[in-house]
């Protein structure tokens, strides 16, 4: 197109020409715009669900506080604190997100965000970054530095994942210059490209967060298995004893195994016989002493690996010269619930006959009872015993707690909480329900449930297994995304007309 004269006709051609590479270069322009677009919008859709599965988490941390205050408050408090800081820095990078788009007719027309003029003029200066751009680093190292003193030592993977997500340290450019962070990451770069980058931080966030809370309750529960955490019970035969009577009842574990068995156990400053130390109990019996109150002391002793573990045995019982008090215990818990049959043990050491009353008691045999409180709308019942000793009335009554059915978890192939399976695996399994840690062995029965697989819409299923349009949304679904199966509708499978609470969804990660 170069060199010599040039015709008219010839000069008109290589001025079409240049149009045309011109034109070329500005869809192009476009294409990659719009790309970033795509991906800014894939990303916010990501971080609805990292936000559904951190709600679900503290909720179900919620419902063990409720549970057991003693053992799962300090955690709740740390996820808290955790999820206070998220909050801040997630709601800092919305509103700047929302100020960069503002002068926008349509916040998804990306072929027009080819400027960086916001970020330029907010985040810099010609000395160097504006107050808003000290405010954003200020933000970050907040962040970061506030969940690691949460953390402490006790969970350095988490620390140096957000020692390397939320670092602003110096980055090396193409060309081996150490370059500031946010001029590396901010400066003259296309408003959606900016727009993608922080979308990307908010999704680092809820990530923190969302490992934050599976690291702190998976060490529960791993420290809930280990035999430090077991408690030594002494359970007497009866919990008041006549003078110059033999002492008698057994020893067993707060969380008791009958493949558990003690090589040594130490009574009172003596040690117990081979025979008593029985598989998940210890046999106990001596005289009672005298009348008064009387301690009992001593420890287990267990191996576990190459270490012992010691676990103290405290306990207090009475010697009384004749009964005076009613003795009342829930064979289950210190509670009662709602939706099923409670067995109680009701008796008045050395009273034969008894009468026991109280809303939705009823007698089986001896000193067994069950009770049924669900259609008892109070929050305690009183159970009043009576019972005539040498003509001498005896009367007692003891008020237990009436509870719920805890919630149920979502199961998936008998799995709950965040699992990893592939599809066809979760394709061909069941959804179910269960009640963990519950003293009840009852079964439930799923009725139906959702299905949500990233970027697809949510499947209603009629059942316990995906029916044929879930499957199909399944087989689009991929490798990585995070499937969600939540508004699992559960009943009590004894066909009982008892409302369980709702279920806690299931997270599965699909590793094909």
């Amino acid at each position: 197109m170069a060199g010599g004269k040039q015709t008219a006709r010839q000069k008109m051609i290589n001025l079409m020409y240049l149009i045309f590479i011109a034109m070329l270069a500005l869809n192009m322009s476009k294409e990659v715009l719009s790309a970033f677009g795509l991906m800014n919008e894939k990303l916010t859709e990501s971080n609805v669900s990292t936000d559904a599965r951190n709600a679900a988490f503290m909720e179900g941390l919620n419902e063990k506080v409720s549970e057991q205050p003693e053992k799962y408050k300090p955690l709740r408090d740390k996820a808290v604190k955790v999820e206070a800081l998220a909050k801040d820095l997630n709601g800092y990078i919305s509103n700047l997100k929302a100020d960069m788009t503002k002068g926008l007719e349509d916040p998804k027309q990306y072929e027009v965000m080819d400027k960086g003029d916001y970020l330029d003029n907010h985040f810099f200066t010609p000395a160097g970054p504006s107050a808003a751009g000290n405010e954003f680093l200020s933000k970050i190292e907040g962040f970061k530095s506030g969940v690691n003193a949460i953390l402490g030592d006790g969970y350095p993977e988490i620390t140096d994942g957000i020692g390397k997500d939320f670092s602003v340290d110096k980055v090396e450019n193409k060309d081996g210059i150490k370059q500031d962070w946010l001029d590396y990451h901010y400066k003259g770069f296309p408003l959606v490209a900016s727009l993608t980058k922080l979308t990307q931080m908010q999704a680092d966030v809820k990530k923190t967060e969302n490992e934050v809370l599976s690291a702190m309750l998976s060490g529960q529960l791993k420290s809930e298995v280990s035999l430090s955490n077991f408690e030594a019970i002494v359970v007497p035969e009866k919990t008041a004893f006549f003078s110059n009577e033999q002492f008698k009842g057994k020893i067993i574990l707060g969380k008791k195994d009958k493949t558990l068995k003690a090589f040594k156990v130490t009574v009172n400053g003596r040690d117990l016989k081979p025979e008593s130390m029985q598989e998940g109990q210890t046999i106990l019996s001596f005289p009672a002493g005298g009348v008064g109150q009387r301690t009992i002391k001593g420890e287990f002793q267990f191996k576990e690996g190459d270490s012992i573990i010691k676990i103290p045995i405290k306990s207090e019982y009475a010697v009384i010269p004749k009964p005076n008090s009613a003795v009342i215990s829930a064979d289950k818990m210190n509670v009662v619930y709602r939706g099923v049959v409670n067995p109680m043990t009701i008796s008045i050491p050395g009273v034969p006959n008894i009468t026991a009353s109280a809303p939705g008691l009823s007698k089986k045999s001896g000193s067994s009872y069950n009770m049924n409180v669900t259609t008892v709308k109070s929050r305690e019942v009183s159970i009043n015993v009576s019972g005539t000793l040498n003509g001498q009335k005896i009367s007692d009554s003891k008020k237990f707690r009436i509870k719920d059915i805890p919630r149920p978890v979502g199961t998936v192939r008998g799995e709950d909480g965040a699992i990893k399976m592939t599809k066809a695996s979760l394709s061909n399994s069941s959804v179910g329900a269960i009640l963990p840690d519950f003293d009840f062995n009852l079964k439930l029965r799923v009725s139906g449930f959702k299905i949500k697989i990233p970027g697809q819409p949510t499947v209603r299923v009629s059942g316990n297994k995906l029916n044929s349009r879930a499957k199909s949304a399944l087989k689009r679904a991929k490798r990585g995304e995070s499937v969600q199966i939540f508004d699992i509708n559960a009943k009590l499978a004894s066909g009982s007309a008892y409302r369980v609470k709702k279920v806690s969804p299931v997270i599965v990660e699909l590793t094909n």
